[in-house]
């Protein structure tokens, strides 16, 4: 495999710091510098900022194991479980500094960014879509609880995820983390 490109080096440090530091808080020169790269090369590839961050965001989507919940060979639970458990695993190795970048820029740019806001809402869709699909599978075999709606159920999932990630990087520990688990998996699945 060969050396990455100037454009892919940016996305890469813009991926890192905006995931690190927020959108706000750093800039096209420190993400440029980040990448070892010229901030006029920033230009050649990316129109603006945002349509650089949702480039990172799509990235980002890459890699938070949605494969594991596109695994329709594998039991509905158990995708849903080793999805999230990959999360944490990722939460816990950057010791709870580095929450949910789509969930981070979504609160951070809602407003500012309607670019960025869109991404997000795409990002949280699909997500959203592969946990209510699970959700679904779930249901059909009795191990979703009864009365629960798989596609309020997945937005609920997804909500409470986020909230969690939020209160993890607040309070410095998993505890969120293992709340979400244990309602999840003992109250809500089975």
């Amino acid at each position: 495999m060969g050396r990455p490109s100037i454009r892919e080096k940016i996305v890469e440090a813009a991926l890192d710091r905006f995931h690190l530091l927020g959108y706000n808080a750093c800039g096209v020169q420190e993400i440029v510098e980040s990448a070892g790269a010229l901030k006029g090369s920033f230009y050649n590839h990316f129109k603006s900022k945002e349509a650089m961050a949702v480039e990172a965001i799509e990235r980002y989507g890459q890699s938070v194991g949605l494969d594991i919940l596109m695994d329709e060979t594998r039991d509905p639970v158990q995708r849903l479980r080793d999805h999230v458990d990959f999360l944490v695993t990722r939460l816990v190795h950057h010791d709870f500094e580095r929450g949910c970048l789509i969930g981070s820029l979504g609160n951070e740019l809602s407003h500012s960014a309607p670019l960025v806001r869109e991404a997000v809402e795409r990002a949280l869709d699909q997500w959203t879509e592969l946990v209510e699909k699970a959700l679904r599978e779930a249901q059909r075999d009795g191990r979703l609880a009864s009365g629960l709606d798989p596609a309020r159920t997945a937005r609920f999932l997804v909500n409470a995820w986020q909230g969690a990630v939020l209160r993890m990087k607040v309070v410095k520990n998993r505890e969120p983390l293992d709340d979400f688990l244990e309602v999840t998996f003992r109250s809500i699945l089975r």
